[in-house]
């Protein structure tokens, strides 16, 4: 019991620093954003007059509704797909299985430049012009892995026997399917969509390469402002994007765990 005390003591001192490090960033840029003065090295008083100047600046608003119907059309796509992909896996066998579990978690595990240049090389050979269609399949092209994960680790946890016992009563595959499966899997397609649209929204390097005129979203938006310096718009364009991806994900955590089923209570 010593011991543990003495490595938590030894050991809180570090996680603060941590944390400290990770986001002391992220409260200065939110403090900032209500900051009176343009100028971001000096504190002149609270304002939350920035705000009202990025909703009434029609650039800004422009990008922000690029940025939602792209992370809109994307997310309804990609979860689609991924739960298809997911209910494909788990309920079919077939010979290249294990390859199709290896290509599902490629998108994630590859770096987001090299997931970029790829999809920019591909739209050039193929001769698609860059837009907003470009970056919607961009989007889909990686989140399909992340709901189909996430989906698929609830199927697994189903037992096959329900949709068989449906189909023995006389359903067919698509009933059994929204009347039996789909209810027990909502949260996690839920889930997993709203992970999709997070991921979307908040993307900037697979977004910069495969964005052509008329596809500018926030993200891109943001990075070809501050390069002229760090405006208090950018900060307060920067909180509300914050505040979604926090929502968001919070969300998500809460849908994916309740997608989780109880384990039983051990037997004595």
């Amino acid at each position: 019991m010593d011991e543990t005390r003495v490595f938590r003591s030894w050991l809180s001192p570090w996680m603060f620093g941590v944390y400290l490090f990770l986001y002391a960033p992220i409260v200065v840029l939110i403090v900032f954003s209500f900051n009176d003065s343009r100028f971001t090295a000096e504190w002149a008083g609270f304002t939350t007059k920035w705000y009202g100047a990025l909703f009434s600046n029609r650039e800004w608003v422009r990008t922000g509704w690029n940025s939602l119907v792209i992370a809109s059309i994307s997310t309804v796509t990609a979860t689609a797909l991924g739960t298809m992909v997911a209910l494909g896996l788990e309920r079919t066998r077939f010979r290249a299985k294990s390859a199709a579990v290896a290509l599902l978690y490629l998108p994630i595990v590859v770096p987001d430049l090299i997931m970029g240049i790829s999809l920019a090389v591909f739209y050039f050979w193929t001769g698609i012009e860059l837009g907003k269609k470009t970056v919607v399949f961009a989007h889909v092209a990686f989140n399909i892995s992340f709901v189909a994960v996430i989906v698929r680790a609830r199927i697994r946890s189903l037992p096959p026997q329900l949709e068989e016992a449906a189909l023995d009563l006389g359903a067919t595959r698509w009933v059994a399917f929204w009347r039996v499966q789909f209810p027990l899997i909502s949260s996690a397609v839920m889930s997993g969509a709203l992970l999709a649209f997070t991921n979307s929204i908040d993307d900037f390097v697979v977004t910069y390469f495969t964005a052509g005129p008329g596809a500018t979203t926030l993200s891109l938006k943001i990075f070809s402002t501050v390069r002229f310096g760090v405006t208090p718009e950018v900060n307060a364009v920067s909180a509300l994007l914050l505040l979604n991806s926090t929502v968001l994900i919070l969300l998500s955590l809460a849908m994916t765990a309740k997608s989780t089923p109880a384990k039983p209570p051990a037997s004595e």
